[in-house]
C-alpha cells in the first residue's frame, strides 16, 4: 500500500474531481478526506477583549497572606 497526498478543491455540488498519476493503474483505491471546518460567524465574532471583567471581581486584602495551621491540618472545617 502506498499513500498520496494531494490538494484538491471541492464543487460548489460537495464533489471532488482528482487526476491521478499516470502509474496508478485503474482499481480500487481507498480515499481518506481531512478538512477544516470553518468557524461560524457569530464564533469567530466572539473574541475576548481584555478588561472585560474589570471591577467585578475582588481580591481579600489578606490574600497573599499565610493560611492559618488549621487549614492545613484539616481542623478548620
Amino acid at each position: 500500500m502506498q499513500a498520496l497526498e494531494m490538494q484538491a478543491e471541492v464543487t460548489g455540488h460537495r464533489e471532488i474531481r482528482l487526476k491521478l498519476p499516470y502509474d496508478i493503474q485503474q482499481d480500487t483505491v481507498r480515499v481518506i478526506v481531512l478538512y477544516e471546518q470553518a468557524m461560524p460567524q457569530e464564533q469567530a465574532a466572539a473574541k475576548r477583549q481584555f478588561g472585560q471583567f474589570k471591577g467585578q471581581i475582588a481580591i481579600s486584602g489578606d490574600f497573599d497572606d499565610a493560611l492559618p495551621d488549621t487549614f492545613w491540618s484539616g481542623d478548620g472545617a
